[in-house]
């Protein structure tokens, strides 16, 4: 009996490191922010540790293989999500925007199954409680609804000349604000959203110091007609 109890707590000590280190691999994320294929991986890794407690005759690397290929699938996805949004989109889905100016998109509730209650209570959480004061209300892929207020009148009145028109049926792409460039990848479908060219894009980018759409590691631009450059690493020269 008591060789059995400390095969036990070997056992467990042994696996509460080994997935405190899976864990630690696959990325540093909130649990409430995971996301669906991230959550999937850690319940899998979970019932593999029970499986292995459970029966102490289980040899042990019966849990740890499976624990093992699991992160390197997740470690593997994660890479690829990197260089791919394709995949991200695949994989973490996008987000849904369930409000914009003001106006609630009864189609976009309905299909994520999202009830107005659940949009009125987590609006409340942000301290905002009249749907009419929300600019945009995002709907993100981790559940988490990010709510953008709409600016002050005086606000307003000093950028009406900048902002960017975004038609309310077309606010569902990838969330706010809206990419232009991701990887250095013109987002054409973006430019159609707010009319715009790649012409007018690169004179943008020109102005932030970038020569080429290869240059930039992000650029987006929100619905007052901010613009936001991220500029590449350029690898140093080498010194004579």
């Amino acid at each position: 009996m008591p060789a059995d109890i400390s095969i036990y707590i070997f056992r467990t000590l042994f696996l509460y490191f080994l997935i405190f280190l899976t864990l630690r691999v696959m990325g540093k994320r909130e649990i409430g922010k995971l996301s669906i294929f991230d959550l999937v991986i850690s319940i899998m890794i979970a019932e593999i540790a029970v499986f292995v407690l459970e029966d102490i005759k289980r040899p042990l690397y019966e849990g740890i293989v499976p624990m093992a290929t699991l992160v390197v699938v997740q470690v593997l996805i994660a890479y690829l999500s990197l260089k791919n949004r394709k995949i991200r989109q695949l994989f973490d889905g996008k987000p849904t925007v369930l409000i914009s100016n003001g106006n609630i998109h009864r189609d976009a509730m309905k299909k994520q199954r999202y009830n107005l209650d659940d949009l009125m209570f987590q609006m409340r959480g942000q301290n905002i409680d009249n749907v009419a004061d929300v600019e945009f209300a995002i709907l993100e892929t981790t559940g988490q609804l990010t709510v953008i207020p709409k600016d002050s009148q005086s606000e307003n009145k000093t950028r009406s000349n900048k902002k960017i028109f975004i038609p309310a049926g077309k606010v569902t792409y990838t969330g706010l604000p809206i990419p232009l460039i991701m990887d250095g990848i013109v987002q054409d479908e973006s430019l159609k959203i707010i009319n715009k060219t790649r012409f007018w894009l690169k004179n943008q980018i020109r102005s932030k110091g970038a020569e080429e759409f290869s240059d930039v590691f992000f650029c987006s631009i929100d619905h007052k007609g901010e613009l936001n450059v991220d500029l590449l690493d350029k690898p140093s020269e080498p010194s004579n």
